[in-house]
């Protein structure tokens, strides 16, 4: 997936009390490029309160990707901040990968997730989640609006989360890593400061049949930049890279920023 950063620096200027009373409401688009080839766009929605949090992401493949694996996805989840950590309340993915649909449902009471849909079933894939590696955890997009939060507000993103999509559990620890001047860039809208922060995740558990070996418990590298960009409060990711096995090493571009309809102003 190139925006003045001035706004950057409201970020150190604002206390804590005042950011916790902004809304972040923004419609953003990515392009993600690998060894110089663009091989996915994504549309993500930021819904950042107070209170509550949403998260609407749609990405399909491009480029000789998407004509060797086409698929899209549309993953959104809902939630609350419980003592400053992300409480997901319900996450929803749909997807067809290769001509098959992929359908996710999972509610939660009081973070334990309670997976209500999963097509294609786990075990014609996957290995078994214990029951035990599944509490405590969140979903992916609840773990990204628990990044950016703290960067918001303690202005540091080290953390570790375990993360649950319905099928395997990861371990995702990013640190903080300073700040950066992103440089101007045709592939990007956003150059100026922004806040680095590396993260690795490593799978623990649901594998996929025959791949439980050392290559693929075998942690993958990432760097995010976080940034606030038309002057939204909240840090929002304006580059990653990332390492993948499906083609190896891939950044992610943000190339528009719009901003997007108002969330509840509290909860109900």
């Amino acid at each position: 997936m190139r925006c003045p950063a001035g706004a950057f620096f409201l970020l150190f200027v604002t206390s804590p009390a005042i950011a916790q009373t902004q809304v972040t409401q923004a419609n953003l688009t990515y392009d993600t490029y690998a060894a110089g080839l663009e091989v996915m766009q994504m549309h993500v929605f930021f819904g950042i309160g107070p209170w509550n949090y949403r998260i609407n992401l749609n990405y399909h493949t491009t480029g000789l990707v998407g004509f060797f694996y086409r698929g899209q996805q549309v993953n959104t989840v809902r939630g609350n901040w419980h003592d400053g950590l992300a409480n997901p309340l319900e996450f929803f993915g749909d997807g067809t990968w290769r001509g098959q649909q992929r359908r996710t449902l999972i509610d939660y009471d009081n973070g334990v997730p309670d997976v209500k849909t999963l097509e294609p079933p786990q075990d014609s894939e996957r290995e078994p989640v214990p029951r035990a590696m599944q509490l405590h955890t969140m979903d992916t997009l609840s773990a990204l609006a628990q990044l950016m939060r703290s960067v918001e507000l303690q202005r540091s993103c080290t953390t570790t989360v375990h993360t649950y999509d319905g099928r395997r559990v990861l371990e995702i620890e990013a640190r903080n890593a300073g700040t950066e001047t992103l440089q101007p860039s045709h592939d990007s809208e956003f150059s100026g400061q922004a806040v680095r922060c590396d993260f690795e995740g490593r799978e623990l558990a649901g594998f996929l049949i025959g791949q439980d070996d050392p290559d693929h418990r075998r942690p993958l590298h990432g760097t995010a930049w976080l940034a606030p960009v038309s002057l939204e409060p909240t840090p929002l990711p304006v580059r990653i890279s990332f390492q993948t096995r499906w083609f190896g090493e891939a950044t992610m571009y943000l190339t528009s920023i719009n901003h997007g309809k108002l969330m509840d102003a509290a909860p109900n």
